[in-house]
């Protein structure tokens, strides 16, 4: 990998001639670390892999994106230093939360794990596509209590004056942490790009401090080793909001402090987090925890303005169709709050007037469809829904299964729908017909394995 020399000669400069050419070397010569998470929504795993430390659900190693585990949201793969992003956000459950720059949702599957899935969390992604991946990955993680949006950072906030209780910017960022994992993003580097985007992070970060309640916590972190991204940034935080303060972040052997010297010498930025490839196992990350004082101020209202699709209950008959599948297949499930997009049906945490208001990638989990006098489960609820009417396939027919086949089976069951599961993961529905197992696994999700 060849760095540019520019990007070299910044980083001798600010690391000096002790530290700087192990950086430069770890980031040339050394190998990108892989790692994964488990998911402590569905059954637990017990990997025979090195732990990371402090992640009481992430390991180092390779996880493949077409195994039954991965598939079925029973693992994700991530990097070991992003990982130690939502230890240090710490969500508890109950809490409101919001991943505000959210995409792929690697954070965001953390962080609604960690609230064991109680309170809310908004995960937002601006990019539509980015949206509809996490989307995807939040659903193939069993959640049921987030909402995806797909909204710039200024519309969010006037949504959400002072709601949330944690806020998660993971900044867009120049990607130096990266170049090790992802070479192409070297050739966007420039010496002038790590300030064209904390220029944009300062925009992100405002927008986020008018959502943050007063006592809420504020988490900033980068992929990037820029100090204009990292503690220039809190500098500026602190200076333009007296009433933030740096909570201390716990370090992992080999995560690095702050570099005051790197902004204004404020020592409070040693607080911050630095996660450097010749002393940590892992990326490029950079990490600061704010709170907020003060009390809550008096908000103005707002007129509403529809931006998606309305928003409505189920009607009577709808009700009936929905309570009658529900009854005979997910009995356990209780939904928090039904409401009805055109013929789809959601269950939703985030308040339907609020939901309104906003682009919506999923508003919450995906029940099924309604089509004429009947119910037809989505992809979701078997993943979220303790159903006691599954049905046992093999390996050999999951592969099947994720390919889109029909595939006959063996077995006393009567006709009807089933939740498949294989070694106990739920994979998805199947309707059950005289032997033969229909499928309906989401074609814009299958594969050949």
């Amino acid at each position: 990998m060849q760095l540019p020399a520019a990007f070299i000669d910044k980083y001798l400069d600010l690391l000096g001639p002790t530290e700087g050419p192990a950086f430069i070397e770890a980031l040339t010569t050394g190998q990108a670390q892989a790692g994964y998470r488990v998911n402590p929504l569905h059954a637990a795993l017990s990997p025979d892999d090195n732990p990371v430390p402090g992640v009481a659900t992430g390991y180092f190693g390779k996880v493949s994106g077409k195994s039954l585990d991965h598939v079925t949201g029973w693992v994700y793969s991530q990097e070991p230093s992003a990982m130690q992003v939502g230890e240090v956000v710490d969500p508890q459950p109950g809490e409101t939360v919001l991943d505000l720059c959210a995409a792929p949702g690697g954070k965001s599957t953390h962080l609604i794990g960690k609230m064991a899935d109680q309170g809310l969390l908004v995960a937002n992604e601006i990019f539509p596509k980015r949206a509809k991946i996490l989307a995807e990955n939040l659903e193939r993680w069993g959640a049921q209590h987030v909402a995806v949006t797909n909204e710039s950072p200024e519309t969010l906030e006037k949504v959400f004056p002072q709601f949330f209780d944690r806020i998660l910017v993971d900044a867009p960022c120049s990607g130096e942490g990266m170049f090790r994992k992802e070479p192409d993003g070297i050739q966007y580097w420039t010496p002038n790009y790590p300030a064209e985007c904390a220029n944009r992070q300062r925009h992100i970060l405002t927008s986020a401090m008018k959502m943050l309640k007063p006592g809420g916590t504020l988490v900033y972190s980068t992929c990037t080793f820029a100090p204009e991204e990292d503690e220039q940034m809190i500098a500026w935080l602190l200076a333009e909001y007296p009433d933030l303060s740096v909570v201390p972040i716990a370090k992992q052997p080999g995560m690095d402090e702050g570099r005051p010297a790197w902004a204004d010498g404020n020592p409070a930025l040693a607080q911050t987090v630095r996660f450097f490839p010749h002393h940590y196992d892992g990326e490029g990350h950079f990490i600061a925890k704010l709170q907020l004082s003060g009390t809550p101020m008096p908000t103005k209202k707002r007129k509403k303005k529809q931006r998606g699709s309305a928003v409505v209950k189920p009607s009577r008959e709808q009700q009936a169709l929905w309570d009658r599948f529900k009854t005979e297949h997910v009995p356990t499930y209780t939904p928090t709050n039904l409401v009805v997009f055109g013929d789809e049906l959601y269950d939703v945490t985030l308040a339907p007037e609020l939901l309104s208001q906003l682009k919506v990638a999923q508003a919450g989990v995906h029940l099924g469809t309604f089509k004429k006098k009947r119910f037809e489960p989505a992809f979701a609820l078997a993943l979220v829904a303790n159903a006691p009417q599954s049905l046992a396939i093999n390996h050999d027919q999951w592969a099947q299964y994720v390919h889109g086949d029909t595939f006959t089976v063996t077995t006393d069951c009567p006709n009807g729908w089933y939740v498949l599961t294989c070694d106990q993961h739920h994979c998805g529905w199947g309707k059950l017909v005289n032997g033969t197992v229909k499928n309906f696994y989401p074609k814009g999700l299958r594969f050949a394995l």
